[in-house]
């Protein structure tokens, strides 16, 4: 950046690049909520190829359908779940594949374009390079993550396996809150405050990991399709605790491989969260705190008992599409006003 900026310009060059970034954090937000809609709708292994370069274009003419339906019909999916499939029942599970590839693409050209025009008008001051280029990285890498995870369920198995499944939302969810709170530091400023009681802030910060932690938990239970079996609450199968729940050998394996202890698990994460974000907001209330982390506690208690209840409604509806997709944007929801929440907690304003 050019030195002889004023503070006034080189605040206004960091609320634009901040808006930019705000602008990519929605389009991967939808990301993320679109990608469990493909795997919600059984999509997401419609599309037997990754072109990064030509597949930009889906089939154009009635020829290019068949072709691809052609190569679809090779894989196990077909074979094993979707056999007799038509091309017109095809067509309605590939769009949705198609656009959660196309949207991919479409965030890397908007986050490198201005990145570009940004650097080349001297508005990025040098620290934030290193961040922006890592966060373009770690897209690409995405992208890779994506098809290595898709390329689980081509071989022999038709369904993408949970570990790699569970490494694509983790990824995604990093690379959101990355640019999410870059975006932060620029729009609001990262002036350290001493204002804030040191309890509160370590508190919000084993908050938003314990938050993250329960996603990737979420990660194995759509992996596995856990949420289909134990559709009762707060019982499973009659019991508080499974009986199958430490019925694999090693042990370690139930925690990612055996259905039923995936899904407790991922009850009693959601429990602790919930319980959690209940005695912070109670216990942030003896304290004379800014309007903006008051704020942040009461999104968060509205947040997570709206989460909870979606969760528990999803289990026990059987996981309808519609309301499984709202609860994964509710989580993302929920992991947002975590961050906001601890960004304010540990930076002031430096407009005052």
């Amino acid at each position: 950046m050019n030195r002889d900026q004023t503070p006034a310009l080189e605040h206004t060059h960091n609320r634009r690049i901040a808006a930019w970034l705000f602008v990519c954090c929605f389009m991967v937000y939808a990301m993320v909520i679109l990608g469990g809609v493909t795997r919600l709708t059984g999509s997401g292994l419609s599309m037997v190829e990754w072109d990064p370069i030509f597949g930009i274009l889906p089939p154009l003419d009635q020829a290019s359908w068949e072709e691809t339906f052609r190569l679809y019909q090779q894989s196990p999916e077909y074979q094993k779940i979707n056999i007799g499939m038509d091309l017109e029942g095809f067509k309605g599970i590939y769009w949705f594949e198609y656009s959660h590839r196309l949207l991919g693409r479409t965030i890397g050209t908007v986050f490198l374009l201005p990145f570009l025009f940004f650097l080349a008008r001297g508005w990025i001051h040098r620290p934030l390079v290193p961040k922006l280029l890592t966060l373009f990285v770690l897209g690409g890498l995405q992208g890779l993550l994506g098809w290595y995870m898709v390329k689980s369920g081509l071989i022999d198995n038709p369904h993408v396996s949970q570990y790699r499944l569970t490494a694509h939302l983790g990824l995604a969810i990093l690379i959101y809150a990355y640019m999410f709170y870059v975006a932060l530091g620029l729009w609001l400023g990262e002036r350290r405050t001493a204002s804030i009681p040191a309890g509160l802030r370590y508190a919000t910060t084993l908050l938003t990991g314990l938050v993250f932690i329960t996603i990737l938990s979420g990660g194995f239970v759509a992996g596995l399709k856990a949420g289909f079996a134990y559709n009762t609450f707060p019982l499973m199968d009659g019991h508080w605790i499974p009986e199958v729940i430490f019925m694999q050998s090693p042990l370690w394996r139930n925690f990612f491989e055996n259905i039923a202890t995936v899904q407790f698990v991922h009850r009693l994460l959601a429990t602790l969260v919930f319980s959690s974000v209940i005695l912070l907001w109670i216990a942030a209330r003896r304290y004379a705190l800014p309007a903006a982390v008051t704020t942040g506690l009461h999104l968060m208690l509205v947040a997570v008992v709206l989460q909870v209840s979606l969760g528990i409604s999803t289990l026990l509806l059987h996981v309808p599409v519609a309301l499984a997709a709202t609860h994964q944007a509710g989580a993302l929801l929920l992991f947002t006003i975590m961050l906001y929440t601890h960004h304010r907690t540990s930076y002031s304003s430096t407009d005052g």
